[in-house]
C-alpha cells in the first residue's frame, strides 16, 4: 500500500506551494505554468500573488521504445537539453532532432491554441516563477528554465508539487531559488501523490490564460475551486 502523503489534488498543492511564497505577493512577479498540469496550479497562485500568468512551452523527448521516459526535452526556440540517460541509452543525435523537430511543432500549435494571439509576457528584469504539478527527471522542467534564463529575468524561481530529492538538487542548479510542497526519495510516479490527479485539457488551460489575462489585485483567498 502507498503509504506517502497525498495532496488531495492539484488545487491542494498549489495553495501549500501559495503559502511558501507568500513573500512575492505583490511584487510583480510573472507565473508560468507547464502545461498542462501545471496550469491550474500556476493559476492559483498568480491570483493569489497578484501575478500575471502565461505557460512555458517545454515538452520532453522520449526514450526509443519507451515514451514515458525522458531522454531530453525540447523548448519554443528549438532547443534541446538532453537528459545524461540518453547517452547512457544510447540515443543516436538523428533520433534526438527527429523528435525535437516533432515536439517543435506541437509547441508551436500550443502557443497559437493557448494564446489566441496574445503575445507572451516580458520577463526581463522581473522575477518569474515557474510551476509544474511534479517532476520525475526534471528533464523538461530544466529545458524551461534554461529557456527562460535566456530572457533575462531578475530572479528565476521553480515551485513544484512533488519531486525526488536527487531531482530537486539538478533544479536547484538553474534556478535561483527552488520550492517544493513535498520532497521525497521514496518517489514513484507524480500521479501517485494525489488522490485526484484528473486529466487537463488544452480548453482548461486556455480559460485559465484568459481568467488571468489582466491581473487582480493581491488576495490571501483564491476563488479557484
Amino acid at each position: 500500500m502507498f503509504e506517502e502523503p497525498m495532496f488531495e489534488d492539484r488545487l491542494d498543492a498549489a495553495r501549500r506551494l501559495l503559502d511558501l511564497l507568500d513573500r512575492y505577493r505583490g511584487s510583480g512577479a510573472v507565473v508560468l505554468g507547464i502545461p498542462r498540469g501545471g496550469v491550474p496550479m500556476a493559476a492559483l497562485i498568480a491570483e493569489g500573488l497578484g501575478a500575471d500568468l502565461d505557460v512555458l512551452l517545454v515538452h520532453k523527448l522520449p526514450a526509443p521504445g519507451n515514451p514515458e521516459v525522458a531522454i531530453g526535452a525540447v523548448d519554443e526556440t528549438g532547443r534541446v537539453w538532453r537528459h545524461p540517460a540518453a547517452q547512457t541509452l544510447g540515443v543516436s543525435e538523428e533520433y534526438v532532432a527527429a523528435q525535437a523537430r516533432r515536439e517543435l511543432q506541437r509547441l508551436e500549435q500550443r502557443r497559437e491554441r493557448y494564446s489566441r494571439g496574445r503575445p507572451a509576457i516580458p520577463l526581463e528584469g522581473k522575477t518569474v516563477i515557474v510551476v509544474d504539478d511534479g517532476v520525475a527527471t526534471g528533464s523538461t522542467l530544466i529545458a524551461g528554465l534554461r529557456a527562460v534564463r535566456r530572457m533575462q529575468p531578475a530572479k528565476l524561481v521553480t515551485a513544484v508539487g512533488v519531486a525526488p530529492t536527487d531531482t530537486l538538487q539538478r533544479l536547484r542548479d538553474e534556478a535561483d531559488e527552488v520550492v517544493c510542497a513535498y520532497d521525497t526519495d521514496r518517489f514513484y510516479a507524480v500521479g501517485a501523490f494525489f488522490n485526484n490527479f484528473a486529466p487537463v485539457d488544452d480548453e482548461e488551460v486556455t480559460r485559465l490564460l484568459e481568467r488571468r489575462s489582466t491581473p487582480s489585485s493581491p488576495s490571501k483567498d483564491s476563488s479557484y475551486a
